[in-house]
């Protein structure tokens, strides 16, 4: 028997940004720590591509990055994650043929609700996210930026860039190539596909230096083989496609300035975000460079650029089997939070 181990907001009438409405929306998050009587200690803390709160809950605890006898850390699960609103879990007339496209407006104004309606709390000490999480939180920074204390985005954009979106349309080509495909759902849980895009994946997400370095065999692989097969194969093929998928759009589209406040102007929006923020790539990130941070970074009027200097690719950002970077990660979020809210 599986044990349910978080809660579920329930949003009715929700208009989507593409124009769809949902009926009923659900919103699954887990709080961490205990809210202060004056709601000032909340970080928020979004979920990433293909994860659930619990993948990343892992540092959230005494002495890690996220101290939960500090802080009030809120992870609200990403639309399209499985456990909240996604093609696998929709209610009808939606389905795995037809589900709405979710963006990341649609995650933070839920988000915002999730804060408000059930906790009282209207700002934010601090939102940490990686990758989409870290999309999330500059959305949060653009469209909220009174509600935004400080911003650790960690291997994120402001905007997908083009390069990113042509390695997202070949994991979305790899894994509908499976023979289960039928034009606009799986016809069976596309277990040839899910398997042939972990190995896509991972040579994204980990760097040349990674695999030349054999540093899987470090943390506990026996062999290259090993390694693709129980951490990527494996990762992926717990999941629901149709999901991957509806998180793919979402990562495809991500872009915080494609809305009625910015009107596309990325710098406009870029230069909206007054929190003082980290922005930390990985330098050896091969789809959310370090090239690109720092020209997004460029555009905010308080953030300071401060690359993870790693070998692990974009998974430096989340290192759950790397001490050294979640070290690098626990000191700058120590450094920020130690920090007042805004710039001097």
């Amino acid at each position: 028997m599986t044990t349910v181990d978080y809660d579920i907001f329930e949003i009715t009438d929700l208009r989507l940004q593409r124009g769809i409405t949902l009926p009923r929306a659900q919103l699954a998050y887990k709080t961490y720590g205990r809210l202060a009587q004056d709601k000032s200690n909340v970080i928020l803390y979004p979920t990433s591509y293909g994860a659930q709160h619990v993948d990343t809950e892992w540092l959230i605890g005494p002495g890690r990055v996220l101290d939960p006898d500090d802080w009030f850390i809120v992870i609200p699960n990403m639309f399209g994650n499985g456990l909240s609103t996604s093609p696998s879990t929709i209610d009808a007339p939606f389905g795995k043929d037809r589900y709405p496209t979710f963006t990341h407006w649609d995650n933070v104004h839920a988000q915002r609700r999730l804060l408000e309606e059930v906790f009282g709390v209207t700002r934010l000490a601090m939102i940490y996210g990686w990758s989409m999480g870290a999309q999330q939180a500059l959305h949060w920074g653009a469209i909220f930026p009174d509600q935004v204390e400080r911003i650790c985005a960690v291997c994120g954009s402001a905007r997908t860039s083009i390069h990113n979106q042509v390695f997202l349309q070949g994991v979305r080509a790899t894994l509908t190539g499976d023979p289960s495909w039928r034009g606009d759902h799986f016809a069976d849980h596309p277990v040839r596909g899910l398997r042939a895009m972990g190995r896509v994946y991972a040579g994204w997400a980990m760097s040349q230096a990674f695999y030349r370095e054999r540093l899987y065999e470090r943390v506990g692989y026996g062999s290259l083989e090993d390694f693709l097969v129980r951490s990527w194969e494996a990762n992926f093929l717990r999941r629901d496609a149709h999901d991957l998928l509806a998180s793919l759009d979402t990562w495809m589209t991500s872009d915080i300035s494609d809305n009625a406040i910015f009107d596309g102007n990325l710098e406009r929006a870029l230069n909206a975000i007054t929190a003082r923020s980290v922005i930390m790539p990985s330098r050896t990130d091969l789809y959310f460079t370090p090239e690109d941070s720092a020209l997004e970074t460029a555009m905010m009027p308080n953030a300071a650029f401060r690359p993870l200097e790693s070998i692990w690719g974009h998974r430096a950002g989340n290192p759950s089997l790397n001490p050294e970077d979640e070290a690098v990660l626990r000191t700058a979020v120590a450094d920020l939070l130690n920090s007042s809210p805004s710039a001097d």
